[in-house]
């Protein structure tokens, strides 16, 4: 038997291993286990599933933010949003080398557009200041790492409710409103007196179209097609150009203009703070905060497990990275011109494709700046298109609701309160105020006072000082 030194004499040498290039040396691809090949197609799929929110977050914020003198700002609306995605995806992919993108986020433009400027009345450009006061705080709050602790403050099941509340409220908004102005939703759900709200005009177009919209969408996400809902906008819309009830797009690809009109109106917003609107501005500045907070937390947390990340002590290395992507991302965003940017739990589809490092998170920003020059074929897509999106992006958040002990009435009698009061109220934030107020009165009764933190006294007690300002006409 030959010894081993005769047998590595006898085999020929191995042969060195390809140089390895800045990009892959950078984002350590051979500690992550992927390649350049990987990384650019992980990239481009959770750009394609997200890419629906270049259509849908303008849409929903241009209910709110517009120009008295020159109307709509949709064009710019989109480059805030995707100059913003940019930003922060690529703080993330650079500073925590995860493949995670981020964008405005859904349900905060909603309670952005709906609650506060249009149910408070609130000036978009203050509500756009509250947004930057949220960012610079989460950048102070991640820099001393104060998120944990506020994190572990909130049961579960009211991060659980939350989730599910919102999800109902942007599926309301979806199907609700006047199909004579296709501007705001699809006139499925309308006003109706006797009853309050009722079905829509089965007769009338936009209100058809947007039911096929949904079946169309829903057709796409049950075959599991990547990209489902931004196939299904561009397939309802492109049926409602042919139908010739909106009309087609004067064009596909054009130069972008700056948002000159958006930029630094937050600044412009924060200047126009009183004693009056003191109070709300407290207020919407914290459900801003609190929203992004907790929905940032489980979307990294999420993918986070599915791209085996976590560690043993079930934590996500690099966590405050992340969060500073975030931060400074909704900072940024609020300077644009567009509401709270947040992590995307689209980054699944990425990671799916085997995207592992920050390179994921670069090529999808690169999409992200590219989609600015379509702004033509953006504008014209119309409102009902996005009704779809709306409906199953509920659709996915309601699956949080299996995470709440409905058998134990202090998780669910909070909890049902914060669902149900959010889309009833058209307001996040009541829906949030009704469950936090509730749980630790509740656990109180059933004698687990001991149970109840400090932390979830202290947010108690805010919304009541909220509610009590309201009723003195102050708030």
């Amino acid at each position: 038997m030959s010894s081993s030194t005769e047998i590595d004499q006898e085999l020929p040498p191995n042969p060195p291993p390809p140089p390895e290039g800045a990009i892959a040396r950078f984002f350590k691809f051979a500690e992550l286990g992927t390649n350049l090949r990987t990384e650019i197609v992980a990239g481009i799929t959770t750009f394609v599933t997200m890419a629906y929110i270049l259509v849908v977050n303008p849409a929903i914020l241009s209910n709110a933010i517009f120009l008295q003198e020159s109307g709509d700002l949709f064009g710019e609306l989109v480059i805030a949003t995707a100059l913003s995605a940019v930003i922060a995806t690529v703080i993330m992919g650079i500073f925590a080398n995860y493949p995670f993108a981020l964008a405005p986020g859904m349900g905060l433009n909603a309670f952005f557009a709906f609650s506060v400027v249009i149910g408070l009345g609130i000036d978009w450009r203050l509500a756009l200041g509250a947004v930057l006061v949220e960012g610079v705080i989460f950048i102070l709050m991640t820099f001393f790492n104060v998120r944990g602790l506020i994190i572990t403050a909130i049961p579960e099941c009211l991060k659980r409710a939350t989730a599910v509340g919102i999800g109902l409220f942007i599926a309301y908004i979806g199907l609700s409103g006047n199909p004579e102005a296709p501007d705001y939703g699809a006139g499925i759900i309308v006003a109706y007196e006797p009853t309050i709200t009722g079905l829509g005009d089965l007769g009338n177009p936009i209100t058809l179209l947007a039911i096929a919209g949904l079946l169309i969408t829903s057709a796409f996400v049950a075959r599991r097609i990547k990209g489902a809902l931004l196939w299904g906008i561009l397939a309802t819309a492109v049926l409602g150009w042919i139908l010739g009830v909106s009309p087609w797009p004067e064009g596909i690809v054009g130069a972008p203009q700056f948002p000159v009109d958006l930029i630094g109106q937050a600044f412009v917003g924060l200047g126009q703070l009183s004693a009056t609107n003191f109070a709300n501005f407290i207020a919407i500045t914290f459900v801003f905060l609190f929203v992004d907070m907790f929905d940032t937390v489980g979307t990294l947390t999420g993918i986070g497990i599915q791209a085996d990340m976590i560690n043993e002590r079930g934590e996500l290395p690099k966590a405050n990275q992340a969060f500073m992507a975030d931060a400074i991302g909704t900072t940024a965003g609020a300077i644009l011109g567009t509401s709270t940017v947040t992590s995307y739990i689209e980054s699944a589809a990425g990671v799916s494709e085997g995207g592992r490092s920050g390179f994921t998170a670069i090529v999808a920003s690169i999409c992200f700046f590219l989609s600015i020059f379509f702004i033509p074929l953006l504008s014209a897509i119309p409102a009902f298109a996005t009704a779809a999106t709306l409906v199953i992006v509920g659709v996915l958040m309601a699956g949080n609701v299996l995470g709440i002990n409905w058998k134990d009435p202090a998780e669910s009698i909070p909890c049902f309160l914060t669902i149900l009061l959010m889309p009833l109220t058209f307001s996040i934030a009541e829906g949030l105020a009704a469950g936090f107020i509730t749980y630790p009165l509740i656990k109180t009764f059933q004698g687990k006072f001991h149970e109840v933190g400090i932390g979830i006294w202290i947010l108690a007690a805010i919304f009541v000082f909220r509610f009590v300002l309201l009723g003195l006409g102050i708030a």
